[in-house]
């Protein structure tokens, strides 16, 4: 199912949700390859964005393979919210994202994210300065409410669709839930009832069957995919032929999670720098590797390496001898 945002058209209704410290452009660009219809950059501070804060500015790159792609910005300031998003349109954006959905306290402490769920006013404000700062599509990420009693997201919603947001996704848990319970999918469609333009479910996506029942309960438009796509971005491929066909694609082969893990690494070395590049493989080679035999000692041993030659030889020496014994 194809989907409009605005005047975009993306190619299909699965879309790469914005992690902090995980949907970096290596991460995104294996996620398009795979096919997802949208990726969106990891949560960026709209402050840190106007100061041009370097590692910020890194957050915030793009390439031609991920086309359309999405900046997701977070503050709570309407003026430097809007003047972050200028920066992005400049910068290649195709589609400017505002977090009302993070729960994480150090976020939230300073009334951004998912706080502003609790001032609608504020929230308001916010998003009509980011749409009226930008001629590019602005869309809205965030939760069912701060918590059980206060689950304002479909008020919200019309609110947003009302300053010209031009997609909605709702994470089916409250901000006080965190990442607790089950998120839920029914509440989602609350908001689907209320407002036009496009609404997205999120939440606890992690077998080819919740993507279905999350659109069938919520009666969404498409499915946003996080968590559930560590250590297998293919996940995301099969969840688009399945909505599409309702059949299941198994898991790529050996060979080609071993390709998918080498050419990852690389990019991350020649994105972040060699030194920080190997630092930061450690978390996706440990999520890439989970469930193969001898996976602990692997993981411990390359958690321990600093070396970019040491690492390659790691993994090769963990994947090939898998492959040989799958082959032969």
């Amino acid at each position: 199912m194809k989907l409009k945002i605005g005047p975009i058209e993306i190619n299909n209704n699965v879309i790469l949700a914005p992690m902090s410290g995980v949907s970096d452009m290596p991460y995104r660009k294996i996620a398009k390859k795979y096919g997802v219809g949208l990726v969106i950059s990891e949560m960026i501070a709209s402050q840190a964005m106007i100061y041009a804060n370097r590692k910020t500015l890194k957050m915030a790159s793009n390439c031609a393979e991920e086309f359309p792609m999405a900046v997701q910005l977070a503050g709570c300031d309407p003026i430097l919210m809007g003047e972050a998003a200028k920066l992005n349109a400049d910068r290649g954006a195709a589609l400017i994202d505002i977090n009302m959905g993070c729960p994480v306290k150090k976020v939230t402490k300073g009334y951004a994210g998912s706080a502003l769920m609790k001032d609608e006013i504020l929230a308001g404000k916010i998003i009509e300065a980011v749409v009226d700062a930008v001629d590019l599509p602005v869309t809205l990420k965030m939760r069912t409410g701060w918590d059980l009693d206060n689950r304002n997201a479909p008020k919200l919603a019309k609110i947003a669709e009302n300053s010209g947001i031009r997609m909605v996704t709702v994470h089916g848990r409250t901000r006080n839930q965190l990442y607790r319970g089950k998120a839920d999918w029914s509440f989602i469609r609350k908001v689907k009832e209320v407002i036009s333009i496009p609404v997205i479910g999120n939440g606890d996506v992690n077998t080819l069957s919740d993507s279905a029942e999350l659109l069938n309960l919520s009666g969404a438009d498409g499915v946003m995919i996080g968590r559930g796509s560590y250590g297998r971005p293919w996940f995301l491929q099969q969840v688009i032929h399945f909505l599409k066909t309702g059949i299941k694609l198994p898991d790529p082969n050996l060979i080609e999670q071993y390709s998918v893990v080498k050419q990852h690494y690389e990019d991350l070395l020649v994105h972040y720098g060699k030194e920080r590049g190997v630092c930061i493989a450690r978390k996706h080679i440990g999520w890439y590797s989970k469930g193969f035999p001898e996976s602990a000692a692997f993981r411990a041993h390359f958690n321990s390496i600093t070396s970019v030659k040491q690492a390659k030889s790691a993994i090769d020496s963990f994947y090939l001898p898998l492959i040989d014994k799958k082959v032969a």
